[in-house]
């Protein structure tokens, strides 16, 4: 064993944490978790242990020239970040936590008419609230459970029946699950119960687990010990998911050992910048087969997001098809009235080259025009060809760009706009890893906006079902309430003091809308 690793050893702290085991050539061998780093480490290199370590170990211990490491809150957060990095990384010494299954989470659909606490393992898009992720699965059923006694609220093996009137019987009959609770309630009384055990998960509300550990103490005291041990489990339980934790669920989790500093003066490096990139702005575009076509930009500020600069799109022009259209839009740009020109084809136009020159235009010319700076580097999700498009905006414009690269995903290979090579960083390279946290950002929230705008549509899908409710009238009423929930609170003056909704025709739709 090298001095040099025994000095790195030696200085481990006695503190929670993940391992990475190395090679001689940086390649990470190996993930391990650790309750004490330094005492989990040290074992790697004892050589009184050696006879006792299977061949499998011993031939990793044998490769073993370097190793990393990174310090977390707790062993909770260790077994979350652990199996973050084994799933992104693949070790080849890795065996737990190379399947596609994930940690469980708590998922509540707070839009529904009666939301239910659900168990699942992926985190959609919607507006849904979760709790989690949790490594203890068992101890998070077992919570569950208790929740539904404590609060009344509703799980996922259930099926509320609606009784009329704004009421709703929760369960078949009056069960153990909510005997300290009415069955029967109305929305309103069942949302209160939700908020409830909201706060409760969210760490807020303690005294479920101090009551519990008084109950606890007197069935020791009485010696009733199997209660005292339930109550012990069900203490334990509640304890371990509520135990605060940082999530590691997008991306590379692991910002260390290389500091968000080092990895820009690397990109810097890479891309022979002539400083390194504090400043970073990603776009990408997002889509279903054409429609509801929109795009992210995020920023990054010193290696880290700068979440009040990110911004979003809707694509709803295709200027660079459309001669007459750019010609209006840079006119009325130069005059500082930049104003969007809808085009029919660009609703449905499945064209992410053209999405990226409207993008990227509307971004930089408003920056240009408010004389805000532009950023050290744009990356740019794509290829060659929205590296062009991107370009031309600018040249539109008539600004001249700052450095952009395009990052293509299949081979994560970085494209550049100045006629160099294009260029394949190795995987575990900071650089690498800092445009990839970039970009899966961007594609994160250019998908979350496009989900957005889909269950916007589908909820006003349902006006289509009015009678005698044509476009004109449908859009001036939108554009009057922005959304069918406000319209459903509207009074039946405000919807009859709509253009085009006359007084009978408002008492219609003041009906229709209290029966959705």
């Amino acid at each position: 064993m090298p001095e040099s690793l025994k000095e790195k050893v030696r200085a481990l702290p006695h503190k929670p944490g993940v391992y990475l085991m190395k090679d001689r050539l940086g390649t990470i061998l190996y993930v391990g978790k650790a309750k004490d780093l330094k005492r989990r480490v040290s074992t790697y290199f004892q050589a009184g242990r050696r006879a006792f370590l299977g061949p499998k170990i011993r031939a990793l211990v044998d490769l073993i020239a370097d190793f990393d490491f990174h310090l977390v809150r707790s062993e909770t957060e260790a077994l979350l970040l652990e199996g973050r990095l084994i799933k992104d990384l693949k070790p080849k010494y890795n065996t737990s936590f190379t399947d596609d299954k994930q940690f469980i989470q708590i998922r509540v659909d707070l839009e529904a008419v009666l939301p239910v606490f659900k168990i699942v393992r992926v985190r959609t898009t919607d507006k849904a609230r979760y709790f989690g992720p949790f490594p203890h699965a068992t101890e998070v059923r077992r919570t569950l459970q208790r929740l539904r006694k404590q609060f009344g609220i509703l799980l996922g093996d259930t099926h509320p029946l609606p009784l009329g009137n704004g009421l709703w019987r929760l369960y078949d009959d009056a069960r153990a699950e909510i005997y300290a609770h009415a069955n029967v309630v109305s929305e309103a009384d069942y949302r209160s119960r939700v908020e409830a055990a909201c706060d409760f998960l969210e760490g807020r509300d303690r005294e479920e687990i101090s009551r519990l550990r008084t109950q606890m103490q007197e069935a020791a005291a009485a010696e009733a010990y199997e209660r005292a041990a339930h109550l012990r489990d069900q203490i334990e339980a509640l304890e371990r998911t509520l135990e605060r934790s940082r999530k590691f669920m997008n991306g590379n989790p692991l910002a260390d050992p290389t500091s968000p500093k080092e990895a820009m003066a690397q990109l810097g490096e890479i891309l022979k910048m002539p400083f390194p990139p504090r400043t970073m702005e990603c776009f990408d575009i997002s889509h279903i087969s054409g429609t509801f076509v929109v795009s992210s930009c995020v920023r990054f500020k010193d290696g880290v997001p700068d979440k009040k600069e990110y911004r979003r799109f809707r694509i709803n022009w295709a200027l660079e098809k459309n001669k007459a259209a750019t010609a209006r839009a840079l006119a009325a740009w130069k005059a500082g009235d930049f104003v969007p020109v809808p085009t029919r084809a660009a609703e449905t136009g499945n064209n992410d080259f053209r999405s990226m020159w409207e993008t990227v235009f509307r971004r930089y010319s408003r920056l240009h025009r408010e004389n805000r700076p532009f950023p050290d580097l744009i990356v740019i999700d794509g290829g060659t060809g929205q590296i062009s498009l991107a370009l031309e905006a600018f040249a539109a414009m008539g600004v001249e760009p700052p450095m952009m690269i395009g990052m293509a995903k299949r081979e994560e290979t970085i494209i550049f706009n100045d006629g160099r090579d294009p260029l394949k960083l190795p995987e575990n390279a900071p650089a690498l890893r800092l445009l990839q946290r970039l970009r899966d950002e961007s594609h994160r929230f250019a998908n979350t906006y496009n989900a957005d705008l889909r269950s916007r549509k589908i909820r006003e899908s349902v006006l289509d079902e009015m009678p005698g409710l044509g476009e004109r009238r449908k859009e001036a009423l939108l554009k009057k309430f922005k959304s069918v929930p406000a319209m459903k609170n509207a009074t039946l003056e405000e919807l009859a003091g709509v253009d085009g909704i006359g007084a009978r025709f408002a008492e219609d739709l003041f009906a229709f809308l209290k029966q959705i």
